[in-house]
């Protein structure tokens, strides 16, 4: 029997602090390492720059305000450059530990800023993915990546992919990682609703894959003091509620889901387990009919212009 150990974090971000969010993330990703013996650790969407939960950066349809500009600015001075001193640290932690880690974040490239899964291993940086399509108002804050950062990377015993957030309900999205061998579904998202416990399952069984879905656990007391969400500025007000969650190939729960605060869930999976799993379904292989359905993935990358030598839509 192969098995490994993994493990999802369930915590909160620090908002506009990110040397105060790398602390957080390494000291998370060195207990779930140490403590819990994980040799695949999952952080949420957007650990390292913060997601703004319950703040609407003065926006009205046609209509921008100074201070929302402002609060933007903050934002984009907390995002991470990728290559930069954020993922240097990260990797050199998984180089020491010997693990693989997936992080959320949000990664500034220009004057854009891309919501991403950051992938790391014994060898370092790995590469990143960027979610294809923010949900909601999200798009005011985050661009579209495309289909050149589908990554997904073979541990030696498993294979990693990551979808972020509402990116697991796109079902052609999912054919297009599930043909490509995932394995182990990492999720980082911030999610927290009952309904997000059915889609983890289905897409377990769908993929016939591990599911690991990291959610933050945030409350209004962890944000500066000078920010003012929609939900109210009582101290304990919840506004990411967790449900963090680990799912077995065939929709069983492993572990969780974990709510009312912060905690690392583990999980050995069996590996064999993906093998007995796929038995009687396999989505892209014996269980497809590609004589009635096929799926085109375009994986270039999409630049607004080519020959400059500028940073942008660099493919990463």
């Amino acid at each position: 029997m192969t098995t490994l150990t993994a493990a999802v974090v369930q915590a909160a971000a620090p908002l506009f602090d990110t040397p105060a969010a790398l602390v957080r993330a390494e000291e998370l990703i060195r207990e779930a390492v140490t403590t819990h013996r994980a040799e695949v650790v999952v952080l949420p969407e957007a650990f390292l720059g913060g997601y703004p939960k319950g703040l609407d950066f003065g926006i009205t349809v046609g209509s921008r305000t100074p201070a929302g500009r402002e609060l933007f600015r903050r934002y984009h001075a907390a995002a991470v450059d990728v290559p930069g001193p954020e993922a240097d640290a990260l990797a050199g932690l998984t180089r020491e530990l010997g693990c693989h880690a997936v992080v959320g974040a949000v990664e500034r490239q220009g004057g854009t800023l891309y919501c991403v899964a950051l992938f790391f291993g014994p060898d370092g940086y790995l590469g990143l993915h960027r979610k294809l399509m923010p949900t909601a108002a999200e798009r005011y804050l985050w661009g579209q990546g495309d289909g050149s950062t589908l990554p997904v990377v073979d541990t030696g015993t498993a294979r990693l992919g990551a979808a972020i957030c509402w990116e697991n309900y796109m079902p052609l999205f999912r054919t297009a990682m599930y043909a490509k061998g995932v394995d182990l579904w990492c999720a980082p998202t911030v999610d927290d609703r009952d309904a997000w416990q059915a889609t983890m399952r289905h897409i377990a069984l769908e993929g016939r894959c591990f599911v690991l879905s990291a959610n933050q656990y945030l409350r209004r007391d962890a944000l500066p003091a000078d920010l003012h969400p929609v939900q109210g500025d009582a101290p304990g007000t919840v506004l990411i509620g967790g449900g963090s969650v680990i799912v077995s190939p065939l929709g069983e729960v492993l572990a969780g889901p974990l709510r009312d605060g912060e905690g690392i869930l583990t999980a050995e999976l069996d590996l064999d387990d993906l093998a007995r799993a796929r038995f009687d379904f396999d989505p892209t292989g014996h269980y497809a009919r590609p004589d009635i359905f096929t799926l085109r993935v375009d994986e270039s990358a999409r630049t607004t212009v080519t020959g400059a030598g500028g940073p942008a839509g660099d493919g990463r």
